[in-house]
């Protein structure tokens, strides 16, 4: 019932919103609680994203996955699905990354709603808890998106530091950015990566991890580096799979 009511009352904003009475979502650029750094993971789900999060929890530090539905993988497959309950169990946070990694701002209304409503819907059905939080791709967004994500209850994340690993970035480089960023003392740190490469993974992360809480930061999910934000906009038990709704 309380997945319908939600559904229900997203339908009827977007039937009734007129464009000059959409409001813009709220835009978070950097976290704002000090001592405090906020891992975050990109384009998920995938191979090593069950490893990520283990190599957080073994450091005591808490990451942030932002999903797509059908990206490097599809969020449906049996083993993306045991990952995904995995990340979520572990007490890791996820949020939305849209269904399929498109620039959001070279579509339609319906359409940027159409992306954000599927991965939703399986992030929903897969632990039961409904975002609140969401990155557009590359970072790209105009009014459209921002008014898009506030009909959804949705806050919009970007990042104040890139580990450069999506843009082709040795890991030597993605280590001396860490480091660089680090001997600049800044309060806190919203940490751009991407659990998509094997590299970043095995070797960047490790050594991410063991640098921040050197210089004296916490490793925390986003939610918190906010000041406590609620992490999703409501939670319910996760559905069975139905392999005749469950694909991409």
């Amino acid at each position: 019932m309380l997945f319908l009511s939600a559904v229900i009352s997203v339908l009827a904003v977007l039937g009734n919103a007129s464009p000059t009475k959409r409001q813009n979502a709220n835009v978070i650029y950097s976290c704002t609680q000090p001592n405090m750094v906020a891992l975050t993971f990109d384009d998920g789900p995938y191979i090593w994203g069950s490893e990520v999060s283990d190599i957080l929890t073994q450091h005591n530090a808490t990451g942030t996955f932002f999903y797509n539905g059908n990206n490097w993988d599809c969020i449906y497959d049996s083993n993306i699905i045991a990952t995904v309950q995995h990340v979520y169990n572990a007490g890791h946070m996820i949020a939305s990354h849209t269904w399929s990694h498109p620039d959001l701002t070279t579509l339609t209304w319906d359409q940027i709603h159409n992306e954000m409503w599927l991965v939703e819907q399986a992030i929903l059905r897969i632990t039961g808890a409904y975002p609140a939080f969401f990155r557009p791709p590359y970072g790209s967004f105009n009014d459209l998106v921002l008014q898009a994500a506030y009909v959804r209850g949705q806050q919009v994340v970007i990042w104040d530091f890139d580990s450069g690993d999506s843009v082709g970035a040795s890991v030597q480089q993605q280590m001396a950015n860490y480091d660089n960023t680090i001997a600049s003392h800044p309060s806190n740190i919203l940490a751009l990566n991407h659990e998509t490469y094997d590299s970043t993974v095995h070797q960047t992360l490790p050594y991410a991890i063991q640098q921040l809480q050197a210089a004296g930061y916490q490793l925390v999910s986003l939610d918190v580096c906010l000041g406590g934000e609620q992490r999703y906009q409501y939670v319910t038990a996760p559905q069975q799979f139905d392999p005749s709704t469950w694909h991409c």
